[in-house]
Protein backbone atom coordinates (compact mmCIF):
# COMPACT_ATOMS: atom_id res chain seq x y z
CA UNK A 1 0.00 0.00 0.00
CA UNK A 2 0.96 3.67 -1.07
CA UNK A 3 1.64 6.20 1.98
CA UNK A 4 -0.54 8.29 1.22
CA UNK A 5 -3.50 5.23 1.27
CA UNK A 6 -2.02 4.20 4.56
CA UNK A 7 -2.56 7.96 5.86
CA UNK A 8 -5.90 8.13 4.89
CA UNK A 9 -6.82 5.68 6.58
CA UNK A 10 -5.42 6.60 9.39
CA UNK A 11 -7.02 10.20 10.00
CA UNK A 12 -10.57 8.74 8.49
CA UNK A 13 -10.53 6.15 11.45
CA UNK A 14 -9.20 8.67 13.72
CA UNK A 15 -12.01 11.41 12.18
CA UNK A 16 -14.82 8.48 13.15
CA UNK A 17 -13.37 7.88 16.22
CA UNK A 18 -13.92 11.56 17.10
CA UNK A 19 -16.96 11.62 15.85
CA UNK A 20 -18.21 9.02 17.55
CA UNK A 21 -16.85 10.39 21.12
CA UNK A 22 -18.52 13.48 20.56
CA UNK A 23 -21.89 11.82 20.17
CA UNK A 24 -21.32 9.16 22.39
CA UNK A 25 -19.52 11.73 25.51
CA UNK A 26 -22.15 12.69 28.89
CA UNK A 27 -19.41 15.00 29.98
CA UNK A 28 -19.54 17.98 27.15
CA UNK A 29 -15.85 18.59 27.86
CA UNK A 30 -14.83 15.25 26.47
CA UNK A 31 -17.04 16.06 23.63
CA UNK A 32 -15.91 19.18 22.98
CA UNK A 33 -11.98 17.23 23.09
CA UNK A 34 -13.47 14.87 20.83
CA UNK A 35 -14.57 17.76 18.46
CA UNK A 36 -11.07 18.42 18.40
CA UNK A 37 -9.82 15.18 17.47
CA UNK A 38 -12.16 15.13 14.72
CA UNK A 39 -10.96 18.39 13.13
CA UNK A 40 -6.74 17.60 13.48
CA UNK A 41 -7.91 14.66 11.80
CA UNK A 42 -9.77 16.73 8.79
CA UNK A 43 -6.66 18.31 8.78
CA UNK A 44 -4.56 15.53 8.37
CA UNK A 45 -6.69 14.04 5.60
CA UNK A 46 -6.51 17.89 3.61
CA UNK A 47 -2.59 17.76 4.26
CA UNK A 48 -3.14 13.98 2.82
CA UNK A 49 -4.36 15.71 -0.26
CA UNK A 50 -1.29 17.89 -0.18
CA UNK A 51 -3.93 21.01 0.76
CA UNK A 52 -1.25 22.26 3.34
CA UNK A 53 -3.72 25.65 3.25
CA UNK A 54 -6.92 24.36 3.95
CA UNK A 55 -5.22 22.31 6.52
CA UNK A 56 -3.89 25.13 8.16
CA UNK A 57 -6.57 27.20 7.97
CA UNK A 58 -9.16 24.03 9.00
CA UNK A 59 -6.42 23.83 12.50
CA UNK A 60 -6.60 27.79 12.93
CA UNK A 61 -10.31 27.93 12.50
CA UNK A 62 -12.10 25.06 13.70
CA UNK A 63 -9.98 24.05 15.92
CA UNK A 64 -8.56 27.22 17.58
CA UNK A 65 -10.80 30.12 17.13
CA UNK A 66 -14.47 27.51 16.83
CA UNK A 67 -13.33 25.37 19.70
CA UNK A 68 -12.55 28.18 21.89
CA UNK A 69 -16.00 29.56 21.59
CA UNK A 70 -17.56 26.35 22.25
CA UNK A 71 -15.82 26.12 25.35
CA UNK A 72 -17.13 29.37 26.38
CA UNK A 73 -20.41 28.15 25.84
CA UNK A 74 -19.93 25.55 27.53
CA UNK A 75 -18.58 27.66 30.25
CA UNK A 76 -20.99 29.94 30.44
CA UNK A 77 -24.13 27.64 30.31
CA UNK A 78 -22.38 25.55 33.48
CA UNK A 79 -23.54 22.36 31.65
CA UNK A 80 -23.16 19.14 33.65
CA UNK A 81 -23.01 16.04 32.63
CA UNK A 82 -26.62 14.26 31.77
CA UNK A 83 -27.91 11.91 34.24
CA UNK A 84 -27.64 8.12 32.83
CA UNK A 85 -30.97 7.13 31.80
CA UNK A 86 -31.78 3.59 31.07
CA UNK A 87 -35.55 3.62 29.68
CA UNK A 88 -35.95 2.53 26.19
CA UNK A 89 -37.72 4.77 23.83
CA UNK A 90 -39.60 4.37 20.86
CA UNK A 91 -37.87 7.75 19.32
CA UNK A 92 -34.45 5.99 20.48
CA UNK A 93 -35.17 2.55 18.55
CA UNK A 94 -36.23 4.68 15.36
CA UNK A 95 -33.57 6.53 15.45
CA UNK A 96 -31.18 3.75 15.91
CA UNK A 97 -32.95 2.13 12.80
CA UNK A 98 -32.66 4.72 10.95
CA UNK A 99 -28.26 4.98 11.60
CA UNK A 100 -28.15 1.46 11.14
CA UNK A 101 -29.91 2.29 7.57
CA UNK A 102 -27.53 4.93 6.92
CA UNK A 103 -24.31 2.99 7.75
CA UNK A 104 -25.60 -0.05 5.09
CA UNK A 105 -26.17 2.73 2.58
CA UNK A 106 -22.72 4.32 2.79
CA UNK A 107 -21.06 0.71 2.67
CA UNK A 108 -23.32 -0.05 -0.54
CA UNK A 109 -22.68 3.27 -1.95
CA UNK A 110 -18.68 2.90 -0.98
CA UNK A 111 -17.82 -0.65 -1.72
CA UNK A 112 -16.48 0.39 -4.69
CA UNK A 113 -14.82 3.57 -3.91
CA UNK A 114 -12.08 2.01 -1.64
CA UNK A 115 -10.68 -0.06 -4.32
CA UNK A 116 -9.93 2.89 -7.04
CA UNK A 117 -7.02 4.40 -6.95
CA UNK A 118 -7.09 8.27 -5.95
CA UNK A 119 -3.56 9.51 -6.08
CA UNK A 120 -3.11 12.48 -7.77
CA UNK A 121 -2.23 16.02 -6.93
CA UNK A 122 -5.05 18.23 -5.43
CA UNK A 123 -4.39 21.37 -7.06
CA UNK A 124 -7.62 23.65 -5.52
CA UNK A 125 -6.33 22.92 -2.20
CA UNK A 126 -2.96 25.05 -2.52
CA UNK A 127 -2.62 29.09 -1.53
CA UNK A 128 -1.91 29.84 -5.58
CA UNK A 129 -4.92 28.66 -6.83
CA UNK A 130 -7.07 29.84 -3.69
CA UNK A 131 -5.31 33.23 -4.13
CA UNK A 132 -5.66 33.30 -8.10
CA UNK A 133 -9.59 32.42 -7.94
CA UNK A 134 -10.47 34.90 -5.17
CA UNK A 135 -8.89 37.75 -6.98
CA UNK A 136 -9.73 37.09 -10.23
CA UNK A 137 -13.09 35.38 -10.93
CA UNK A 138 -14.71 35.92 -7.47
CA UNK A 139 -13.22 39.36 -6.44
CA UNK A 140 -16.67 41.05 -6.17
CA UNK A 141 -18.38 38.43 -3.82
CA UNK A 142 -14.86 38.34 -1.81
CA UNK A 143 -15.20 42.36 -1.27
CA UNK A 144 -18.57 42.24 -0.60
CA UNK A 145 -18.16 39.75 2.20
CA UNK A 146 -16.00 42.13 3.76
CA UNK A 147 -18.69 44.92 3.31
CA UNK A 148 -21.01 42.59 4.82
CA UNK A 149 -19.00 41.52 7.74
CA UNK A 150 -17.71 45.08 8.75
CA UNK A 151 -21.84 46.08 8.52
CA UNK A 152 -22.29 43.86 10.63
CA UNK A 153 -19.56 44.50 13.21
CA UNK A 154 -21.15 48.07 13.64
CA UNK A 155 -24.27 46.56 14.15
CA UNK A 156 -23.15 44.88 16.86
CA UNK A 157 -21.24 47.83 17.99
CA UNK A 158 -24.41 49.59 17.87
CA UNK A 159 -26.41 47.12 19.45
CA UNK A 160 -23.91 46.58 22.55
CA UNK A 161 -23.43 50.63 23.09
CA UNK A 162 -24.91 51.31 26.42
CA UNK A 163 -26.91 54.27 26.35
CA UNK A 164 -26.54 57.55 28.14
CA UNK A 165 -30.40 58.53 28.92
CA UNK A 166 -30.06 62.29 29.96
Amino acid sequence: MMTSTILFWIFAILGIAGGIGLVFNRNPIYAALSLVLNFFSIAGLYLSLSAEFLAAIQILVYAGAIMVLFLFVIMLLNLQEEPDVQKFDAKRGVAFLLGLGFVAEMIFVLKDFAQKDVSGEFTYGKVEAIGEQLMTQYLFPFEMISVILISALIGAIVVARKYKHT
